[in-house]
């Protein structure tokens, strides 16, 4: 369009390979493409998520950040979070009433991501800016509603208190005739190689085209491609035409073996994937304003220039697995209930510092020199400060810290009932905040904690993808109890308590309390930095207190509870010889994280896939208590598969 035609494009190519004056090579047809989208990908961007059934196919749904009405003037960016992707607009001006016209598509799968969380960020700070508002909309919801118009105005809630409204956004969303998308996509790809710019392609510019595809069969018969789709016979290829002969040979023989615009290989068999990936990766070069992505989480995505330099410098680094919790510098959990990647809050002085000391020879040889007994002193000094009526001044600075992390509409007591700051941290819950999966059946195992868990079905693959101190074992973990000789082999779910979560643990299984034992030991953080560093082994050398459960349907059961910084005390609810059922509340941590394992006997449990798929990610799942965890091997033929697109906190 506008480019001259193929032809001379063609004699071009020609003079400059005989020797002409022009030296530099021409641009590649594909190169030609990038400039003429004005792509600027990194690597990994042109990889779309893959469908393994063709059923699990929902639709492409195109959402547009429109508008907002915030409360006060400021230079506004607004993101949008699914899944494992994240996407932000530009920054507005100066005003209460930014305007973005950001618009993306996105891949829906019936069993798949559909809770999508808009935030919207201040941005007058250097360094990271703030998020003023956000709001939750299950997109399936939002396009099955009776409405005239696709755009709709949602509430945008203060992020430390959800009932209070901050502003309002305009958002737009609908799902893409398939159709439209074969027209549309057909208009794209003519503009391409439409050098001319009249709408339809000269034979010329059509065999380019087909020369793009990849096909090397199909390249040997473009004069009878070309004829067939000229149905009118007027010696070009209008858009219409070339629509009807994509999709017709898409039924009999696929042209395209690889994506025009990146290069990726298409695999012929695979229909549904490679029309999905095309239409997301035309949509690049559409000309309408488009969200930037490459994102895990908002946090991430509202960065400012300074936490990009330090990225830019190795200093900090943001990603799922393992090295986020050895050595980046923040930490991102997939939240199972919304099925998205979010990034837990912690001081970014506090990462340093463990770094530092968990994370080299040289700070746990200072921890063997006096400073686990430093430690212990400064946990039950914080305990006791805690349990002051003076501490009860923290609250509110507490809240603002974890300001969308802590939903105290669920709290069972108002703010004021705490009279001391442990109080508050201790909290209980409203009856029925947290659900139990599948009451009644005692077959189900469910979770023990508000936490970030892994989950392993032996010791050995937890220590290769998540705990990294050489003398871990069950026995060592089970403080050599003379029962743990019946875990050996067995499986392993490791629940991490942040000081933001609710910290009373519960029990996953229903049964009877056969022992607790305590265990006297260091407090080292149970934070990712300590667990997964090579140098200390925190769930074998902490203090801890094991119970052992005996059940009907999962044999014994081992039930962990482990001590850390800044938590001096373990108390139970319950004790030896009592018969509980699943759900039930067992004890509480005091102020700090903490961490509950429980073991199962080799054999005896059927976790849910996809805790072990994240697991084996090295990537930790957010749980609430009660949700499932996994069936007793013994009874899983008799219960439905688990429905974890239902989970409610």
């Amino acid at each position: 369009m506008g480019h001259g035609s193929s032809k001379s494009s063609s004699l071009d190519e020609s003079s400059d390979s005989s020797g002409g004056t022009n030296s530099k090579p021409p641009p590649s047809f594909r190169e030609r493409i990038k400039k003429k989208l004005h792509l600027h990908r990194r690597p990994a961007a042109s990889q779309h998520a893959k469908l393994n059934r063709d059923e699990d196919f929902a639709g492409i749904a195109l959402v547009t950040l429109i508008s907002a009405e915030m409360k006060f003037k400021d230079k506004w960016l607004a993101c949008i979070s699914i899944g494992e992707q994240t996407f932000r607009t530009d920054t507005s001006d100066q005003t209460n009433m930014p305007t973005w016209n950001s618009e993306k598509k996105f891949v829906l799968e019936s069993n798949g991501p559909h809770m999508a969380k808009i935030s919207v960020f201040e941005t007058n700070r250097l360094s990271k800016n703030n998020l003023i508002g956000y709001c939750e909309i299950d997109l399936f919801e939002f396009l099955s509603r009776v409405s005239d118009s696709d755009i709709e105005v949602f509430d945008l809630f203060d992020p430390s208190s959800s009932n209070v409204v901050v502003g309002k956004i305009s958002i737009s969303c609908s799902v893409e005739d398939p159709i439209e998308t074969e027209k549309s996509f057909a208009r794209r790809i003519l503009s391409i190689v439409d050098y001319n710019g009249d709408g339809k392609l000269s034979f010329s510019e059509f065999s380019e085209l087909i020369n793009a595809f990849g096909n090397q069969l199909a390249a040997k018969k473009k004069e009878e491609l070309f004829k067939s789709a000229d149905v009118n016979g007027d010696g070009v290829v209008s858009m219409d035409e070339l629509a009807t002969l994509l999709a017709m040979q898409q039924e009999k023989e696929p042209l395209m073996n690889c994506c025009p615009v990146c290069g990726e290989i298409l695999k012929i068999s695979d229909k549904l994937n490679s029309m999905i990936h095309m239409s997301l990766c035309f949509d690049e070069g559409t000309g309408n304003q488009l969200m930037t992505g490459g994102f895990l989480t908002d946090n991430q995505a509202s960065y400012g220039w300074m936490f990009k330099l330090s990225e830019w410098a190795h200093v900090s680094s943001y990603d799922v697995g393992l090295n986020s919790g050895s050595s980046a510098s923040h930490i991102v959990v997939f939240d199972r209930r919304k099925k998205r990647l979010v990034e837990e809050i912690i001081d970014g002085k506090i990462v340093l510092s463990m770094r530092a000391i968990y994370q080299s020879k040289i700070g746990l040889g200072i921890m063997d020199k006096g400073a686990k007994e430093i430690l212990q002193s400064l946990s039950e000094k914080q305990g006791r400060k805690m349990s002051s009526l003076e501490s009860a001044k923290d609250i509110p600075q507490f809240l603002q810290f974890f300001k969308d992390q802590i939903n105290l509409a669920e709290v069972k007591y108002p703010l004021d009932h705490f009279k001391t700051f442990n109080e508050f941290f201790i909290r209980e819950l409203k009856n029925g905040a947290r659900p139990i999966a599948c009451v009644g059946h005692d077959d189900v195992a469910v979770s023990a904690a508000d936490s970030r868990l892994m989950a392993y079905t032996t010791a050995e693959e937890s220590c290769r993808f998540w705990i990294k101190g050489k003398k871990f074992s069950i026995q060592g973990l089970l403080g050599n109890l003379p029962c743990s000789k019946d875990f050996i082999d067995g499986t392993l779910v490791i629940f991490r308590l942040a000081p933001q979560d609710y910290h009373r643990f519960h029990f996953p299984v229903s049964g009877t309390i056969e022992q607790i034992v305590d265990i006297s030991g260091c407090l080292y953080t149970v934070n990712p930095i300590a667990v997964n560093s090579k140098y200390c082994n925190v769930f074998t050398e902490n203090k801890r207190a094991v119970s052992i459960i005996s059940t009907a349907d999962f044999g014994k059961v081992a039930f962990v509870a482990i001590g850390a910084t800044m938590v001096g005390s373990i108390t139970f609810t319950k004790k030896k010889g009592d018969y509980v059922q699943k759900g039930d509340e067992f004890g509480y941590f005091s102020f700090g994280g903490s961490t509950v394992i429980c073991v199962f006997q080799k054999d005896s449990i059927a976790l849910d896939e996809d805790l072990l798929a994240n697991s084996a990610r090295s990537l930790e799942t957010l749980v609430s208590v009660g949700m499932q965890l996994g069936v007793s091997i013994k009874k899983r033929t008799e219960l439905p598969l688990p429905d974890i697109n239902n989970l409610k906190m």
